[in-house]
């Protein structure tokens, strides 16, 4: 497996960058590989069927400045800003394999997570909660979602290091879908940091998923593109 840092770019390239590699390895031109991406910028990312004005406090992401993007895949709306680390992983589907489902590939993909961050953290209580949430000692420290193709899927998330947990609750409403084990906890009582610097948790899933060597043919053109038409425009953010 390939890995690949998309770091020092703006948010709708980092977004365009996930689908692009997907695509790409769809099309039989990539190959596995493990992103990574770290926002410098404060911004809201709905998942793809979330609906903006039932999950996001418009009005306080307008007044400071906080724009609102859509990623590709479902789940739920987060906040992305400094001390987040986002992975995205696009990998091979096989008919008899650990990814033949969306139930097995969330189970395969999160054990692996969680056995990954446990090796950062050996002396805390990782578990998977939900079916994409990985936690210490009950809270929650990455939320996680896939998309799939017929080849390829897309499974990414983010792990939350170092990241001003307040502001979640200034720019964001209370989910509508929760797991039972949030028990409508408030997102700074639900959410937790890892302490942990990036570096050693990109050491981590390298090793775990045999991410031994960085891709050097990067679709960059067609990021730009998908960027430009798509994830910078309101028509897409903004939908339903």
């Amino acid at each position: 497996m390939k890995w690949f840092n998309l770091n020092h770019r703006p948010p709708a390239e980092q977004l365009a960058g996930d689908e692009t590699l997907l695509d790409w390895c769809e099309t039989g031109r990539g190959e596995e590989t493990l992103l990574f991406w770290e926002p410098r910028d404060t911004f809201v990312v709905v998942g793809y069927a979330n609906k903006v004005g039932t999950e996001v406090n418009i009005p306080a992401c307008h007044a400071h400045g906080i724009p609102i993007f859509r990623r590709c895949s479902g789940g739920g709306t987060v906040l992305q800003g400094t001390g987040c680390l986002n992975y995205s992983l696009i990998l091979r589907i096989t008919a008899d394999g650990p990814l033949r489902s969306i139930t097995a590939a969330n189970q395969f993909i999160m054990e692996r997570n969680g056995a990954s961050i446990q090796s950062a953290l050996p002396e805390a209580r990782i578990s998977v909660c939900g079916h994409t949430d990985l936690t210490v000692e009950g809270r929650k420290f990455s939320g996680n979602s896939q998309r799939r193709k017929k080849n390829f899927l897309l499974f990414h998330g983010t792990f939350l290091l170092d990241f001003d947990l307040p502001g979640v609750g200034q720019f964001l409403r209370m989910p509508s879908q929760q797991p039972d084990y949030r028990a409508s906890r408030s997102h700074e009582d639900f959410l937790v940091n890892l302490k942990l610097p990036a570096s050693q948790v990109i050491a981590a899933m390298k090793q775990t998923w045999g991410a031994d060597s960085e891709l050097h043919h990067f679709p960059e053109n067609e990021m730009k593109i998908l960027a430009a038409q798509k994830y910078s425009t309101d028509g897409w953010n903004y939908k339903l």
